[in-house]
């Protein structure tokens, strides 16, 4: 089985101040754009499953063609799938051992949620492999356990996702369909940009209750939206990073439109209505500051073999 792993942006992105119980609640219009890792799974040959119950030895082992990316526990494609294969307790008379190849396309630390993609369709795939039933709401519910981003890859492409992202409401694919990704070479550690976040004491409950109208804004050209777009996360992470703040400068003033970034950095992106303009506005980015920017579709309709069955 051949599964796409689409990348996110944050469209909007408001935060609140810090809960008791460590998080932040969030409110943020999502997107999946074209940009995928690949999973590939496959049935280990020559390994005998046995047929009776008991202790599972149906496993999934990971290679990765980054090997900067660890592929035991650590790496979140396992530990889901390990406490997945524990709680659903598929068949084992129809469960074969896996083997699963991941092709890294998305950045690491890039704020497009790469990781947490990848764990959420490796789920999809073993809930079909494995024929454990579950619903996407199970899924999602689930997967929220291994982190704040997960649960939207199963209502997505084009979502409002609250609390601690796992409250996901989908809303109508925006009008501009096309978006350039600017992907510096540099990581940001999410939990690094939300420690500044609260030492620079930001975050207001009233900016996570009072909502868009997300009809309307979906339906906004791209010149109309992007004004109006907030991440929260940027000022606490340009603090962190004053390069990344020079770099969203030097963009805008490249291609002449504002620029936001996704989550916690360090991508940035902004949005068009055509395609030949997000390839313009790419090459031109490329040109004028020597970073890599890549013109991507906004809530892409995509094929695999996930979709197909």
């Amino acid at each position: 089985m051949r599964v796409l792993a689409p990348a996110k942006i944050n469209i909007h992105l408001r935060v609140g101040p810090r809960r008791t119980d460590g998080f932040h609640p969030l409110m943020s219009w999502m997107v999946t754009v074209g940009l995928f890792d690949t999973l590939t799974f496959q049935t280990k040959s020559g390994i005998h499953v046995p047929s009776t119950g008991g202790s599972s030895t149906s496993h999934l082992s990971l290679r990765c063609d980054n090997p900067r990316l660890p592929c035991d526990q650590r790496n979140l494609i396992v530990k889901i799938a390990n406490a997945w294969r524990e709680e659903s307790k598929p068949d084992l008379k129809n469960t074969t051992d896996l083997q699963v190849f991941l092709e890294k396309r998305i950045p690491v630390g890039a704020g497009l949620g790469g990781g947490s993609s990848d764990g959420a369709f490796a789920l999809m795939a073993l809930n079909r492999l494995w024929r454990s039933g579950g619903a996407a709401d199970v899924l999602s519910a689930f997967a929220a356990r291994f982190g704040s981003d997960l649960s939207f890859f199963f209502h997505g492409p084009s979502s409002v996702c609250r609390g601690r992202g796992e409250i996901v409401s989908p809303i109508p694919r925006p009008t501009a369909r096309w978006a350039v990704l600017v992907l510096p070479k540099r990581s940001m550690p999410t939990p690094d940009v939300y420690r500044r976040f609260d030492q620079m004491n930001l975050g207001r409950e009233e900016d996570i209750v009072n909502e868009p109208d997300w009809k309307n804004w979906a339906a906004l050209k791209s010149w109309e939206l992007l004004p109006r777009l907030v991440n929260d996360l940027e000022p606490p992470a340009f603090d962190i990073a004053p390069d990344l703040a020079h770099l969203r400068s030097r963009v805008e003033t490249a291609i002449g439109r504002p620029v936001r970034m996704s989550g916690s950095g360090s991508s940035l992106f902004t949005l068009s209505d055509e395609q030949s303009h997000a390839v313009e506005a790419a090459e031109k980015i490329e040109r004028d500051t020597n970073e890599r920017a890549v013109p991507v579709e906004v809530a892409p309709i995509f094929d695999d073999d996930l979709q197909r069955e």
